[in-house]
C-alpha cells in the first residue's frame, strides 16, 4: 500500500504537524497520523452518497 503525506497537515489530535500520511483502501481515503495514530476516513462521493442518504452529518473530512 502506498502511503503519501500531506505537506503542512496538522493532527486534530495531537496537534503535529506533517505527520499526517494518506492511503486509499478499498475507494476509501484514510488519513492516519503517524505520531499519535488518529485516524479519519472519507470515502469516493458516490460511496458517501449511497451510504449517508438518511444520517444528519455535523461535518466532512475534506483533505486540501
Amino acid at each position: 500500500m502506498k502511503k503519501r503525506f500531506i505537506a503542512g497537515a496538522i493532527c486534530p489530535k495531537c496537534k503535529s504537524m506533517d505527520t499526517m500520511s494518506l492511503t486509499k483502501e478499498q475507494n476509501v481515503e484514510k488519513v492516519t497520523c503517524v505520531n499519535c495514530g488518529e485516524q479519519m476516513t472519507q470515502p469516493e462521493e458516490h460511496v458517501e452518497k449511497s451510504v449517508r442518504e438518511h444520517e444528519q452529518i455535523i461535518g466532512v473530512f475534506t483533505p486540501e
